[in-house]
């Protein structure tokens, strides 16, 4: 992920990081972390920047150089990226396990995942969405289109 980004696009909305920490209600130090990459941002955390700066997860996780997608749905449904990304998972010939082996966890982890029990962490969404080409938008129920990543 671009964490440069984050920084930008605060600044170009006249931001400090205070303001960003209030909007995320996280502290002002918490949002510091995430923008230096000292840690990893919860996927829950970059949706909303996402939503308030106007672009897609796309843009921000540097997937595609376009900042918005037509139609982009705001709110994630657990239940439908779970659904998305058990296709996805078939469309690949992968089963839960492969899958898991390939996330460095274990099964029941996609299982919930795919059962929409628990939305997919950043870390693995970034995994899958970078090594199979397959837009992060689309995956979280976000966009029914583009499906796959034209950088």
């Amino acid at each position: 992920m671009d964490n440069d980004k984050l920084k930008l696009l605060r600044e170009r909305k006249g931001l400090n990081i205070t303001q960003v920490a209030s909007i995320l209600g996280i502290d002002r130090s918490q949002y510091g972390h995430y923008e230096n990459n000292n840690i990893t941002i919860p996927i829950k955390h970059l949706i909303t920047l996402c939503n308030y700066y106007d672009v897609s997860l796309d843009y921000i996780l540097d997937f595609n150089i376009t900042t918005q997608y037509k139609n982009l749905n705001l709110k994630t449904d657990k239940l439908k990226a779970g659904q998305r990304l058990k296709e996805f998972r078939k469309e690949q010939k992968l089963t839960q396990e492969q899958l898991a082996n390939f996330l460095n966890t274990n099964k029941s982890v996609v299982c919930r995942y795919e059962n929409g029990t628990n939305l997919i962490g950043f870390s693995f969404l970034y995994m899958i969405c970078d090594k199979y080409k397959i837009s992060a938008d689309y995956l979280l129920g976000r966009t029914d289109s583009p499906k796959y990543i034209q950088n």
